[in-house]
């Protein structure tokens, strides 16, 4: 076994009942390491083409990283790995909490979910002992409830993951939650569980990895304590969490308005860290992480009084918040208490609701299809109660749990104009006009709009790459945001969190120290083999999507995003400069500019020869 790693992986058979615990092979970790990289090379090798997301044959892998649980902070955090139900493209989305810990506890680097349990059933993973139970009792539950439960019936001290009634009723924007309600949330991960007849999967473990060289490892879990405490953004984040961005981001002309129409909102004071603080009752954070960037409200007058919830983090203000134009806080949290109990994202969730407010407002649908709510800007009242309706399928709100690219077809009359999507995956809360590299990033990330999947932090405050950098401007943008999508897809195979590295306070270097002591591996000492397996890892999730039949016409952003200047400052006049950006991206990236696919040359230099091979026999290969 290497050190680091526990040398296992489980497979979990739900049509068979079936566990299995492979080895983890030493060619995945070399080539992989972990994390991201490990998912998509199982997707990759075991999926094949062109199947139904919500089928059998889909699987669902839970990667975690030789980091995990090895005292190194914010390192604790779990993938979930799929093909998306929301986009039909590659789908990875991002956990926090304790799970990733137990389950490394447990003795497992990663877990492969396949099949389709024939009643409800959750799987109970007490380290080298493996149940599939009844989970009829929990079915149609709440996940706190779930959660409940399900500790009253395994471990109190177990963690886990599980779906709520969004996902049991393949709602394509659902949520998988853990057990403290940290979400994995984007591409419809949940429906996928629910697909499976997977309520829950319980984990309890109390083994622990054994590092390849504990002093290393303890002197650059020092140097990466160190690290954050000098860091700018490091204060902000232990106080307020990410609340401590949202008037920031609306200043600098970042937060979207009004279904990305960026008209005037006054929030910014309403909006402020000192004003967010005021809800505040306590702090936490996941497993061995020093920011501790958790925050506990308490609701204490208006409507939803009494409502005690997590934090609403910064996309959540955005999407429940600007960008349906309601400046109602307490509405916000409340309503993403009901996200997190019910199992949906609400940077979708939010979406598909001001994508209905403007239909609405513009004459494309009426009361009648909204089954009587009028749909106003800014109404508390219609997000709770759409919050609701879309988690639950209920009435108007089955039409937009199915996502906004498809909610668009069905109702038609030039609907999909008013969809703030990228390959069937919602807009998050940063304009592409006001930051075109981030923007970049959205068109051109293998799961659709996210921000997590190359976060331009510091595009957005005009600093990247260690020099001042204007959002506004196109020049140097492709190179940008190849580095840092290529920067969160290294920090993934740790798995460390988007926040410290992000803000700056992890880089390749300590992540090869990181690594290195905590392994033993040689390849790992050298910061260049990670940025090598970070481009790798990406370049294998853009021939998945390719082996779906995604090219460069895929690369598009919304019509509003190409053709509507923003009309508010500082941004005022931009537009989001696809063709220019795409052709300089796809330079950088070494992809043929015309179908936006790998060359066979780029793939050969990273190792992937046989993905080219695969691709050139199916005729997808440019020549």
């Amino acid at each position: 076994m290497v050190h680091g790693y526990m040398g296992k992986i489980l497979r979990l058979d739900l049509t068979r009942n079936e566990a299995v615990a492979e080895e983890t092979p030493d060619d995945l970790i070399k080539q992989f390491i972990g994390g991201r990289g490990f998912g998509i090379k199982i997707l990759w090798d075991e999926l094949s083409p062109n199947i139904d997301p919500l089928s059998p044959e889909n699987k669902l892998v839970f990667t975690i990283g030789p980091l995990t649980s090895t005292g190194v902070h914010s390192a604790s955090r779990w993938l979930a790995q799929f093909k998306s139900p929301l986009t039909g493209t590659y789908g990875r989305s991002s956990g926090g909490s304790h799970f990733g810990a137990e389950l490394k506890f447990a003795g497992y680097d990663a877990l492969i979910i396949e099949g389709r349990a024939s009643k409800p059933t959750y799987v109970w993973v007490n380290e080298d002992k493996v149940e599939f139970r009844d989970a009829n009792l929990v079915w149609g539950m709440t996940t706190g409830n779930t959660r409940d439960f399900l500790l009253d019936e395994t471990d109190k001290k177990a963690r886990m993951v599980t779906i709520g009634p969004a996902g049991e009723r393949l709602v394509k924007i659902a949520a998988i939650v853990t057990d403290d309600m940290r979400t994995a949330s984007r591409g419809g991960g949940g429906a996928v569980m629910g697909a499976k007849n997977l309520k829950a999967i319980v984990v309890r473990g109390t083994k622990k990895p054994e590092p390849y060289d504990k002093e290393a490892l303890k002197e650059a879990i020092k140097e990466q304590a160190e690290s954050y405490k000098s860091n700018f953004a490091f204060e902000g984040f232990s106080n307020f969490g990410t609340n401590m961005s949202v008037h920031f981001m609306y200043l600098a002309g970042h937060n979207p308005t009004f279904n990305f129409k960026q008209e005037e909102l006054d929030i910014v004071e309403r909006f402020s860290p000192e004003v967010l603080g005021q809800y505040m009752v306590k702090h936490g954070g996941c497993h061995i992480c020093m920011i501790r960037c958790w925050k506990t409200y308490k609701l204490t007058k208006g409507a939803y009084a009494g409502t005690v919830s997590d934090m609403p983090e910064y996309e959540t203000y955005f999407a429940y918040g600007s960008n349906i134009g309601n400046k109602n806080i307490e509405s916000i949290v409340y309503a993403n208490k009901l996200s997190d109990e019910y199992g949906i994202d609400t940077i979708s969730a939010g979406s598909a609701i001001a994508f209905a407010i403007e239909l609405y407002e513009k004459g494309i649908i009426s009361k009648y299809e909204t089954d009587g709510l009028e749909l106003r800007w800014g109404d508390p009242d219609v997000l709770v109660e759409l919050v609701k309706r879309i988690a639950l399928r209920d009435g108007f709100g089955n039409i937009l749990a199915e996502g906004t690219k498809k909610a668009a077809e069905i109702i038609g009359r030039g609907a999909e104009k008013y969809a703030q999507q990228i390959k069937g995956l919602e807009l998050p809360g940063y304009d592409p006009r006001t930051a075109k590299a981030q923007g970049l990033s959205y068109v051109t990330s293998p799961i659709g709009a996210s921000h997590c999947i190359g976060w331009n932090t510091f595009e957005l405050i005009g600093f990247a790459i260690g020099k001042p950098t204007d959002p506004l401007t196109t020049e140097g943008k492709g190179e940008l945001a190849k580095y840092c999508q290529d920067e969160t897809a290294l920090s993934e195979v740790g798995i460390i969190c988007h926040f410290p590295v992000n803000m700056g306070m992890v880089n390749a270097e300590l992540c090869s120290k990181l690594l290195y002591a905590a392994t033993g591996i040689e390849e790992f000492r050298d910061p260049k083999y990670l940025w090598l397996v970070g481009e790798k890892i990406f370049n294998l999730e853009r021939a998945f999507n390719v082996r779906e039949g995604f090219t460069r016409q895929d690369d598009t952003a919304p019509e509003r995003i190409l053709r509507e200047p923003v009309p508010r400052p500082p941004s005022k006049g931009q537009i989001f400069e696809l063709e220019q950006l795409l052709n300089d991206y796809y330079k950088v990236r070494g992809w043929d500019i015309k179908t936006g696919i790998p060359t066979k040359d780029k793939f050969e230099e990273l190792g992937l020869s046989y993905v080219a091979k695969t691709l050139e026999e199916m005729g997808k290969l440019p020549e």
